[in-house]
C-alpha cells in the first residue's frame, strides 16, 4: 500500500446500489465479471488522481486523496467509466493517522454522505465544495445525516436528477452532544423490534442516566427510512400531566390542532421522552400512530 496522506486530507467512499438485485438480475457469472470490471474502473481513476486505497470491502472502496480536486475528479471520471450504479460520497478534513489508518469523524461524515445518495450519484460536502471549483455542483442545501450530526450542506457534482437523499429530511430529533459509542447489541435489538410489524409500542426502561434516550434518539434516527412523513421527539419533561400529553405531541409534530388532525393517514415514528410520570396517556396517544417508539424510566 501507498503511504497514506496525512494533515488535510479528502476521502472518497464507494458502493454499488442495489448490489443483492442486481445479482438476482445478472446471474453470478455476469454480476462477477461486473463487480471485476467495477474495481478495475475505480481503481484506475483513483491512481491517476493520487488516490490511495485504505480500505475495500465487497464492493465498497474507501480512499484517501491529498486534494479534493482530485477526488473530485476521480469520482467523475469513475461514474463515467461505470456501467453499474455506483453512489458515492466525498468530505475533507483533518483526520488523526493513526498506526492502523484514519481515525476520527471525517471517515464517518464521508461514509454518511455516500449512504445518502444514489446510484450513479456524487455527493460533495461543504468542505470538499469549498476546496474545487463550484461549476458542475449543485447545491442540494442543509441535510441531516443519520448519525444525528448538525445539518449538513451537501453538494452534488453533475446535473443529473436523483430522488431525495436518503436523510433525516423530516425529523426534530435534537443533535446529541457526543457521539453513539459502544452499545451495538442493545441499538441491534431495538432496531429489531422496531421493524416488526407486530410491535406498536416499545418501552426502554432503566435507571436514569444509562443512556436510554440516546440508544432510542440513535434507533429511531436508523428507522426513517421507513417512515416517509419523518421520526419525531417529543419531550415530556415539562408535560404536567396525562391529559397534556396529546397536546404535547401534537405541537412537536408542528400542528396547531388536535392530535387526530395532525397524524391523519400519515406514517411516523414517535419518540416520547421522559414518560414514566404521564404513563396513563399511552393508551390515548397508541391510538393516533401506527407505530409508537415509547421511552420510560423504570
Amino acid at each position: 500500500m501507498r503511504e497514506l496522506p496525512s494533515g488535510t486530507v479528502t476521502f472518497l467512499f464507494t458502493d454499488i446500489e442495489g448490489s443483492t438485485k442486481l445479482l438476482h438480475e445478472l446471474g453470478a457469472k455476469e454480476y462477477a465479471a461486473a463487480l471485476a470490471e467495477h474495481r478495475a474502473a475505480l481503481r484506475d481513476a483513483f491512481a491517476r488522481h493520487g488516490g490511495v486505497e485504505v480500505d475495500t470491502q465487497g464492493d465498497a472502496f474507501f480512499v484517501a486523496f491529498p486534494t479534493a480536486p482530485g477526488a473530485v475528479a476521480a469520482a467523475r471520471e469513475a461514474q463515467d467509466a461505470l456501467s453499474i450504479p455506483v453512489r458515492m460520497g466525498i468530505h475533507t478534513g483533518t483526520p488523526l493517522l493513526a498506526d492502523e489508518g484514519y481515525v476520527g469523524a471525517d471517515v464517518h461524515r464521508a461514509a454518511r454522505i455516500a449512504a445518502a445518495g444514489h446510484g450513479r450519484q456524487i455527493l460533495v460536502s461543504a468542505a470538499t465544495a469549498a476546496l474545487v471549483d463550484a461549476d458542475g455542483l449543485r447545491d442540494l442545501g442543509e441535510h441531516r445525516l443519520k448519525d444525528l450530526s448538525a445539518p449538513e450542506r451537501i453538494y452534488q457534482a453533475g446535473e443529473d436528477g436523483f430522488p431525495p437523499l436518503k436523510t433525516l429530511y423530516a425529523t426534530n430529533l435534537p443533535v446529541p452532544a457526543t457521539p453513539f459509542l459502544g452499545r451495538e447489541g442493545e441499538l441491534g435489538d431495538v432496531q429489531e423490534l422496531v421493524a416488526r410489524e407486530d410491535v406498536r409500542l416499545l418501552t426502554l426502561a432503566g435507571a436514569g442516566g444509562s443512556g436510554k434516550t440516546r440508544l432510542a434518539l440513535q434507533a429511531v434516527a436508523a428507522a426513517a427510512d421507513a417512515y416517509p412523513q419523518g421520526v419525531w421527539w417529543v419531550a415530556l419533561a415539562s408535560v404536567p400531566n396525562a391529559a397534556d400529553v396529546v397536546s404535547a405531541t401534537a405541537r412537536a409534530l408542528g400542528g396547531g390542532g388536535s392530535l387526530a388532525e395532525v397524524v391523519g393517514d400519515r406514517r411516523l415514528l414517535l419518540l416520547l421522552d421522559n414518560f414514566e410520570h404521564v404513563i396513563e396517556a399511552a393508551p390515548e396517544v397508541a391510538r393516533y400512530s401506527r407505530r409508537v417508539l415509547r421511552w420510560t424510566w423504570s
